[in-house]
């Protein structure tokens, strides 16, 4: 009998991922309430959709659901579950897509809850600190014996600042998002409270009440989304969590590493702090303009102050002490004293409605007349705070009366929080990033040189003339430009956003825009174009030799080639005399950004990740030899592909000198919502991106010692091999880009307006122009994975050989050097979310029989391949033996993903075939958002 060939309609895989996940009784006592949590919210979701939708509407999910169980036992072949979609109208298949979508909601958060539900357990046993939690670093330091100077000398400026990004699945409704925080609230609730059956009846009748609203709730809007959108999602993070858990969390470390190290220098300053790249990146999306960075920085800025203004009427309610009963300082008379609207008797309370009518006028400067609501302090006749820095003054002066009275546990409480959030929130809330191609940037700057004469033909020069010319003019202060200047649409609109930027510095403050980024750098000449940029819009001056510049210059190497000499081009500007004095005016810090995307689609998941590492080295070397300091800003997405993965080994995997007390990180997609939704889940969060960063800071976490050399020569061999292996399918493969268009949704993904940016930062099919988002979630939605694993089984198999020496040195690697560990746990667990069984319906989309099986065989043998290294080198054929979470989420949910990507399937077809009904465009739709959410890190 002829064995089937991959991608033809017969084939079957071999085995099932699921086969290479070992859940055995005792992990499965251990998930048994979770399992209660997920049958129960599961039964809730079955009983809406019966009582609202149906029986046949009920029958026909019920029978998916017990079909797709029997397919993961092998007791039926996937083909009975997907003809029961096939001949069905739209409008029948769309509630069976939208009750799957809504269970993988569920069962995100009865995760959730199983993974505070076991820290407790742990908590209350009194066992050792979990790792990457805070508690366990400090351990980890106080045995390490360091002293105050060695901390000190590298935390004394430590930064840690996650940064928002948008993301096309990542688009649920605020209705949504608050019916998710209330049924959380509920579970937690349920867990922790030991209720009477009446009020566990009405906890389960509420959280019914919430499935209920969901059921009959869009779950993603239906036009188009906007960048106000993205930006209205982005800021529902800081009412949620973000105001609770950052001033907090900042105290409380601050305050921890000094009573240990009181003589290290530590400052007396937020570590955590908050970015955004919402409504100020405009690489390859035309829809960001100056009006959408005003929106975007008053957006941010009308939520810490109205934040701010909250918090002092509840801190006014609380804070209710009589003259009579305590002594009142002078500075706190002073306050009150400013004030005469009655109840004098009162002091804190008339000081802090000083101070709130204050900041209503700081807000009604800021915003206009329409910031007020009736709620407010009178604003008349009060200045408005110049920094948040007056204003923080006023509340220590708050602070200390409390302390002066003994009443030091309440001024720890709200009035520590609002003081500690005012200046980590400021009156700016988050930092927004602009962010632009260097393709356009020289667009715009030859065309500026042009008008001013200074050169007719920018483009034509070699770099060593550019950087003259720019280096001149940056040492200039006479403009390029006069007011009455025509521009190109393109000129004229990119100087028009660089200037609402330097609006929003003066209105809200230097942190309110505090970077450039500088996408596809590649030279000194696209660094210094960005400079030239911000010296026409007022934000750099030359000011004689001394230039002034809030906002940081930041190169992004993404390329793998862009990597590899990032640290030669990083030490060629700092040689520009200009540049090196901005550097040295801005504290002698030098930020750079690394892509994980883009050298990803470049040359594959084991390559970028092996040239990311040596850039660091090599950067770190570089800045040595500045005698300047690096920050690191990691653009790492959600997925594998990405760079994502636990946030806590990919920190730990750093190389020695790379993190030096200072990170900033993207946080993308799913992973914002899985991270940071409610306060419990982004303080556990929050204290694995601080724990990690100090940890590399001042531990010695790479583990290789006198080995490193030979096992960077081994990586060397190892990558170049990945790379030509992943190169051969991607870039070489004649079809491959038919292969990956009509097997993926991805033409799917740029036709229905998923997200406010183009899939691609060019009208054209090749894959380097195609934005990594697209590209790794048409492999997601596919269940191919693809980035996250191509290539590596080859260079494996071919650097081991028959050497069995060769291969006891790689697993020796595995089990010492956090890198090596790290890069194998995460394409472990991207492995284990693949489904070359789902993934060949996705192939049979593909019209080309030829290509088809062509393609897809070659996926499926790597695929095999690297399942064998993967075992060979870890010891273990348990895909997740490392990761017990993810090993529950596998396991137990799973096989609900089968009737989500099956109905995509069916619907894909439809759509391609010419049903371009709404029916079918909202199906797909909610089938990628439905596989998003249950993948939790698709993009």
């Amino acid at each position: 009998m002829t064995t089937p060939t991959p991608g033809s309609a017969d084939w079957r895989p071999a085995t099932s991922v699921v086969d290479h996940i070992v859940v055995d009784d005792a992990g499965r006592a251990l998930t048994e309430p979770l399992r209660d949590d997920i049958r129960l919210l599961g039964t809730m979701l079955g009983d809406v959709v019966r009582e609202h939708s149906g029986a046949d509407t009920f029958d026909l999910i019920e029978g998916a659901r017990k079909a797709a169980f029997a397919i993961r036992r092998s007791e039926i072949d996937r083909d009975d579950l997907a003809t029961m979609f096939v001949d069905r109208p739209a409008t029948q298949l769309l509630p069976v897509v939208r009750a799957f979508s809504l269970f993988a909601l569920l069962a995100n958060l009865g995760e959730d809850q199983h993974r505070e539900r076991r820290r407790a357990i742990h908590e209350r046993a009194a066992d050792a600190p979990q790792a990457s939690s805070l508690a366990a670093t400090y351990a980890k330091l106080r045995a390490a014996g360091l002293t105050d100077a060695q901390v000190g000398a590298e935390l004394a400026h430590a930064t840690v600042v996650p940064v928002i990004t948008a993301h096309p699945t990542e688009t649920r409704r605020r209705t949504v998002f608050d019916a998710q925080n209330r049924i959380t609230e509920l579970m937690r609730l349920r867990r922790r409270t030991e209720l009477t059956p009446a009020e566990e009846r009405a906890a389960i009748d509420a959280i019914g009440r919430q499935i209920l609203t969901l059921w009959q709730t869009a779950l993603v809007r239906v036009e188009r989304l906007t960048i106000s959108d993205e930006v209205a999602s982005g800021l529902r993070y800081y009412d949620a969590s973000f105001f609770d858990v950052v001033p907090v969390i900042n105290t409380q470390v601050r305050r921890a590493l000094l009573d240990q190290y009181p003589d290290s220098g530590i400052e007396d300053a937020p570590m955590v702090r908050m970015g955004s790249w919402i409504g100020g990146d405009r690489d390859g999306n035309p829809y960001v303009t100056a009006d959408i960075v005003a929106l975007a920085t008053s957006s941010a800025a009308r939520t810490a102050v109205r934040h701010h203004l909250d918090e002092l009427r509840s801190l006014a309610q609380e804070l209710s002490m009589s003259a009579r009963l305590i002594t009142v300082p002078d500075d706190l008379a002073v306050l009150t004293a400013r004030t005469r609207s009655g109840g004098d008797d009162e002091p804190f309370r008339v000081a802090l409605g000083h101070i709130r009518s204050r900041l209503a006028a700081t807000g009604e400067a800021m915003f206009g007349a329409d910031f007020r609501t009736t709620d407010d302090a009178a604003s008349t006749g009060f200045d408005a705070y110049a920094t948040a820095d007056e204003l923080r003054a006023d509340l220590d002066v708050i602070d200390a009366a409390l302390r002066a009275n003994n009443d030091d546990t309440i001024a720890d409480d709200r009035l520590l929080r609002l003081r500690e959030g005012v200046r980590t929130f400021g009156f700016n809330l988050s930092g927004l990033d602009m962010r632009q191609n260097s393709d356009v940037h020289e667009e715009v700057v030859g065309e500026l040189l042009a008008w001013a004469g200074v050169h007719d033909d920018y483009a034509s020069l070699d770099e060593a003339d550019r950087v003259a010319i720019l280096s001149a003019e940056l040492t200039a202060r006479r403009p390029l430009l006069s007011p009455d200047a025509e521009l190109s649409e393109l000129a004229a609109k990119e100087l028009a956003i660089v200037r609402a930027g330097a609006t929003a510095i003066k209105t809200f403050g230097p942190q309110a825009v505090p970077n450039y980024i500088i996408s596809m750098c590649t030279s000194v000449s696209d660094m210094l174009e960005a400079a030239i940029l911000l010296k026409e819009a007022g934000i750099f001056d030359p000011d004689g030799g001394v230039p002034r510049c809030s906002v940081r210059i930041i190169p992004l190497f993404e390329t793998i080639e862009d990597l590899q000499q990032g640290a030669a081009t990083l030490l060629a500007v700092l040689d520009v005399p200009i540049y090196r004095a901005l550097v040295d005016a801005q504290g002698g810090l030098q930020e750079v950004m690394l892509g994980y995307s883009d050298s990803n689609k470049d040359g594959g998941y084991l390559a970028a990740n092996w040239a990311l590492y040596r850039a660091e080295l090599d950067l770190v070397d570089a800045v040595r030899t500045a005698g300047i300091r690096l920050r690191l800003f990691h653009g790492r997405g959600g997925t594998v592909g990405r760079g994502g993965g636990p946030s806590y080994d990919a920190i730990l995997a750093q190389p020695p000198g790379a993190v030096q007390g200072s990170l900033r990180i993207t946080e993308q997609g799913e992973i914002i919502a899985a991270k940071y939704a409610e306060p419990v889940t982004a303080r556990r969060n929050l204290e694995t991106l601080l724990a990690a960063t100090i940890e590399s800071s001042l531990l010695d976490v790479e583990g290789l010692g006198d080995d490193s050399a030979e096992a960077y020569a081994i990586l060397d061999d190892v990558a170049a091999s990945a790379r030509d292996a992943y190169s051969e399918l991607v870039h070489r493969t004649p079809g491959f880009v038919q292969y990956f268009t009509e097997s993926t949704p991805l033409s799917e993904i740029g036709e229905m307006n998923i997200g406010s940016r183009p899939a691609s930062r060019k009208q054209t099919k090749a894959i380097s122009d195609l934005r990594a988002i697209p590209w790794v979630l048409s492999w997601s939605q596919s269940r191919v994975m693809l980035p996250g694993w191509y290539g590596t089984g080859t260079a494996f198999e071919s650097w081991i050989g028959d050497d069995p020496q060769r291969l006891a040195t790689l697993q020796r690697y595995y089990r010492s050097w956090p890198f090596f560990t790290s890069v194998l746990s995460n394409m472990a667990q991207v492995m284990a979310k693949s489904d070359l069984g789902v993934a060949q319906r996705y192939s049979q989309l593909v019209a080309d029989d030829e290509l088809r099986e062509r393609v897809f065989g070659k996926i499926v043998d790597e695929h095999e391949r690297s399942l064998r290294m993967l075992a060979a080198i870890t010891g273990s054929a348990d895909l997740l033996a490392d990761n017990a979470a993810l090993k529950r989420s596998v396991y137990n949910r799973f096989p609900y993903l089968e009737p989500l990507n099956l109905l995509q399937v069916e619907l894909l077809k439809r759509y391609r075939n010419g049903d371009e009904s709404r029916e079918v465009r909202r199906g797909i739709l909610l089938t990628m958002n439905g596989l998003a959410t249950a993948l939790r890190n698709s993009g």
